[in-house]
């Protein structure tokens, strides 16, 4: 390499060093969007007006909210990586997302490596539950419901092809060797609706405020959690893993704040720390609580990649042990 060659490519390294450290020292200086990827008015939107504001005042900007929907979350996911990786835009994901609908969807054309976790910020409760008629009260039942019913498989259903339930489900039945029938829905609204009408047996869904109150009133049954310990939230219903039948059995779905991968450190830093901070408002955990979600435990930035990387593989292995194909 000639000198000046040389001295030009010291040059340009130093200029994206410089701007770099601008960015991060006047970092923010205009509002941040969150971005969330289904509409209005669902359990997605809920968690993003919850941090919205607390979130704005540790970060030191307006937070504006801003929903985008369609391709099971995945245009929304898109849209922030297509703008600059500056962090004004954060998307909010989980892994139906960013790790799912690219295994399940030919159309997704990201991928999870092209996102960093920046937080996990809240964990939902997932259950077993089942019409009020099905003969089974608790999972290890339902399961053996499953084995003695060959000729006639036990329905469940799901929010789609490649959706974090129906891998769920497929997981269960490499584990036990059972076979069930898979019902794919639109959303979880009409599942819930035809679970307690009796049209289909059974599911694997978020836990709401919706469910609880159809199993007071004696239409479904909520029989077991996905958890690997009982959520503060649902004390009374035990664990999968308490059982025989899935022992060591653990699944939550999370929900997570994320940059693009290139987003420069010392931003990714600045809303790491504020995101831990707003994470701890009382205020923001008992919002939480009341939309049946559990504020997220505490983690650095090194754990959330951990914790990101180890998502992204296990699922991935599920995907490939059922043979699922992009459809």
């Amino acid at each position: 390499m000639s000198v000046i060659r040389r001295r030009c490519s010291a040059l340009l390294a130093g200029l994206l060093l410089a701007t770099g450290a601008a960015l991060a020292q006047t970092y923010p200086s205009k509002p941040i969007n969150l971005m969330v990827p289904y509409p209005p008015g669902g359990s997605s939107d809920a968690i993003a007006r919850i941090f919205n504001v607390p979130l704005g005042k540790e970060v030191g900007a307006q937070v504006i909210v801003e929903n985008l929907g369609g391709v099971t979350g995945a245009l929304a996911a898109q849209k922030v990586l297509a703008a600059p990786a500056d962090g004004y835009y954060v998307f909010q994901g989980s892994p139906n997302e960013v790790i799912l609908s690219p295994l399940a969807n030919a159309a997704v054309k990201l991928k999870a490596e092209d996102f960093r976790l920046l937080h996990p910020v809240a964990d939902a409760v997932m259950v077993f539950l089942t019409r009020q008629d099905l003969p089974a009260n608790s999972v290890d039942e339902l399961i053996a419901l499953a084995r003695n019913s060959a000729d006639r498989p036990l329905t469940y259903g799901s929010v789609g092809i490649g959706s974090l339930y129906h891998l769920i489900l497929e997981d269960v039945q490499h584990r036990t060797g059972i076979k069930l029938q898979h019902v794919p829905y639109k959303g979880n609204a009409p599942l819930l609706q035809d679970i307690a009408g009796g049209q289909v047996d059974f599911a694997v869904l978020v836990y709401s405020a919706s469910m609880g109150a159809l199993a007071d009133q004696g239409k479904l049954k909520v029989i077991g959690q996905l958890g690997a310990q009982r959520s503060e939230l649902l004390q009374n219903v035990p664990t999968a893993s308490e059982g025989k039948e899935l022992q060591n059995f653990s699944y939550k779905i999370w929900t997570g704040f994320m940059v693009p991968k290139q987003t420069p450190e010392d931003v990714v830093q600045r809303l790491h720390t504020a995101i831990s901070k707003t994470l701890q408002d009382p205020t923001v955990r008992s919002q939480l609580a009341a939309q049946t979600q559990a504020a997220s435990s505490a983690m650095s930035l090194a754990d959330s990649a951990k914790f990101f990387d180890s998502e992204t593989a296990r699922y991935r292995a599920i995907a490939k042990q059922v043979n699922l194909q992009p459809q």
